[in-house]
């Protein structure tokens, strides 16, 4: 039997050369935008709360984070267009969206468990609720800063597991502030890095 042996022309081993490229550079494609529009979000947010509940001594405080629900909206359907857009499938990118799934998932599951320990009848566990969700912040931007090799990211990771120690040592209300300093470290200050340089690899 004759063997018989495919060769590449020279216009498909171009192609076949930008498709592996592309897969490699995807950390370039990161453009800040999604950790701004959160770290803004969840600054004002926590600010805000902060000052229902310690100036105004409003009971429903809480209600503020209603507006988190808008914004998950948004940023499904940002994904959406993201992914339509995108010409080629890169493994960094399938890799960061289990992330941030995952962190959702978690997300979700804690507020089903401290609701739960709330109907129980012990309020004590709302005392650490900032903690845990600082806690619960740091992974995404850790797992991320070390997938996209950008350290920003693994810095405010760090930050944001730090205060999440130090909210356990102050009063409730200061600890919305925390969340405000978590947001400035490692969501907000990483983003405008990102922003920058993805201006200037594109």
């Amino acid at each position: 039997m004759e063997e018989k042996e495919k060769y590449l022309s020279p216009e498909e081993s171009m192609r076949l050369i930008e498709s592996m490229i592309n897969r490699v550079k995807d950390r370039f494609n990161e453009d800040g935008r999604l950790y701004l529009f959160w770290g803004w979000l969840i600054f004002l947010c926590s600010t805000a709360e902060f000052v229902l509940y310690h100036f105004l001594k409003y009971d429903k405080h809480y209600l503020v984070w209603s507006v988190s629900w808008v914004a998950l909206v948004y940023q499904l359907i940002y994904f959406y267009k993201k992914r339509r857009k995108a010409r080629v499938g890169t493994y960094t990118g399938h890799i960061i969206r289990y992330v941030w799934l995952t962190y959702v998932i978690l997300s979700f599951l804690i507020g089903f468990l401290i609701g739960k320990l709330g109907n129980g009848g012990s309020g004590s566990y709302f005392y650490y609720i900032f903690s845990i969700v600082l806690a619960l912040y740091g992974m995404p931007l850790f797992l991320c800063g070390i997938i996209i090799r950008f350290r920003p990211l693994v810095y405010g990771a760090v930050c944001c597991w730090a205060l999440s120690i130090i909210t356990t040592f102050i009063p409730y209300d200061y600890q919305m502030l925390m969340l405000a300093v978590a947001m400035i470290a490692g969501w907000i200050v990483p983003g405008y890095l990102l922003q920058a340089r993805h201006k200037k690899e594109n």
